[in-house]
Parts: structure tokens; sequence; C-alpha cells
């Protein structure tokens, strides 16, 4: 008996997801503290979900979907930054 396991994660769009997820929680930390973990963190997130969405490209759109949540997320903080997010009180 073979078995095929067909694996369908795409693990840096998971680590893209959960990267994005904390740099939004952490973002609204004030006094230049969730600018420096939120967006450093956005940052690394986005670059993890250019190099999922590539590998999921290539494999027919599979494990897509938490790298659309990610690309949200870091939206949403880089969104919060620019209107004053972890830098004012």
């Amino acid at each position: 008996m073979s078995s095929s396991v067909d694996v369908r994660t795409n693990p840096a769009a998971w680590a893209a997801f959960w990267i994005a997820l904390a740099g939004l929680v952490l973002m609204p930390i004030p006094l230049f503290i969730g600018l420096i973990l939120g967006g450093g963190l956005s940052i690394v997130a986005a670059i993890l979900a250019v190099i999922a969405l590539f590998k999921g490209l290539a494999r027919s759109g599979k494990g897509i979907a938490p790298v659309v949540f990610a690309a949200i997320f870091i939206a949403l903080t880089w969104g919060g930054i620019s209107i004053g997010g972890g830098v004012v009180w």
C-alpha cells in the first residue's frame, strides 16, 4: 500500500498570516513602540506574503487564502500607522 500525501498547505502563507496579525495587534501601543513592533512585523509579513503568493500561484492557487488575510492585516497596520497609531498616546 503506497500512500500519496497531497500537501495543500503553504507554510509561508501561514507565517505571513500570523506575523501580520501580531503586527496589527501590537501597532496601537503608544510612544513609538507600536510603530517599531507593528511596523517591523508588517514589513516581514509583507515579504513573506509575496513569497507565499508566488508559491501558491505555482501550485494552481492552493494556499492563497492566508495570504489574502495577511494582506488585509498588513494594510490595516499601515493604515493605522499612517493616522498616528503607535506614535501618539
